[in-house]
């Protein structure tokens, strides 16, 4: 078992200067934690800011328990371990076929300490047989103040979510899009700004996508936040943004980890169990 490790931040990096409907989006709504202590297991804070976490010390074809993943991330609620397993080094998240959100995956949240601006990687893999169905939010992303998301739009200025989702088209193409919570949302539900990775063409099963997220939150009502997401050193999506117009809930409170199918109509189901696989998470605080 790999623990996690307290480190320095990374050289922060120099930022490189269709939307979803209402049959898209009902899921669970975050909650915000705030507590502050430390965790009795394994010494490791219950609240972490900078922290690593691969699974390659655990044995293959092993059960990712929830006592695990507390060790593993400190404070963490919603952990499903019947649909978390360990297999070659790599945490596999099952989908269960004919449902969706958190009935057929894994919505799960972690405490970390109140920030201004944090930056993750992980890397992520569709298994060779995976069926796309419609789509599905996935990997690890941030919640800001009161974590909006599952169609309750962040127009009241108290919070927010930096996600990312899978979607395959009408025309069969598949790719990765952002998906965002935020107090200019067009929309009742997340904003996608039409921007897909790659820009063309699919996503293929079986190959291994680098993920590199940052967030930083705005000020008052200024516009003077920002979310980014590479894929592959590739820009996903790089925008200024106006998270939130309450400075009491302006802070990045919480790491998403969000793996599941949908949308809500039952097209965006699949009548086989799919399996996605996540490695070399890091997480580093940049800000206060």
């Amino acid at each position: 078992m790999k623990a996690n490790l307290n480190m320095l931040p990374l050289v922060v990096f120099g930022l490189l200067a269709g939307s979803c409907t209402k049959q898209d989006a009902p899921e669970e709504k975050l909650s915000a934690s705030t507590l502050d202590q430390q965790s009795a297991a394994v010494g490791i804070a219950a609240i972490n800011s900078s922290f690593s976490v691969n699974w390659n010390g655990y044995p293959h074809q092993s059960t990712y328990t929830s006592s695990q993943a507390a060790a593993d991330f400190g404070n963490v609620s919603g952990w499903n371990q019947s649909r978390a397993m360990i297999s070659n080094g790599n945490l596999r998240v099952t989908l269960l076929k004919n449902a969706l959100s958190g009935a057929g995956g894994l919505i799960s949240n972690i405490d970390i300490s109140d920030g201004s601006a944090y930056e993750l990687d992980f890397t992520i893999r569709f298994h060779s047989a995976f069926d796309w169905s419609r789509g599905g939010k996935i990997g690890f992303g941030f919640s800001i103040g009161d974590g909006n998301t599952g169609g309750d739009p962040a127009w009241d200025g108290n919070g927010g979510t930096l996600r990312m989702m899978w979607y395959q088209n009408n025309s069969g193409r598949v790719y990765f899009q952002p998906y965002v919570y935020y107090r200019d949302q067009s929309g009742q539900f997340g904003e996608t700004w039409g921007l897909t990775y790659p820009s063309s063409g699919s996503l293929n099963r079986g190959q291994t996508y680098h993920v590199h997220m940052y967030i930083k939150s705005n000020t008052g009502s200024s516009t003077n936040g920002r979310a980014q997401i590479l894929i592959d050193g590739n820009v996903l999506l790089d925008k200024t943004i106006r998270w939130t117009t309450n400075d009491s809930k302006r802070l990045i409170r919480m790491l998403t980890f969000h793996t599941f199918r949908g949308g809500s109509q039952s097209y965006w189901e699949s009548s086989s169990d799919g399996y996605i696989y996540y490695d070399d998470l890091v997480v580093n605080k940049l800000a206060n």
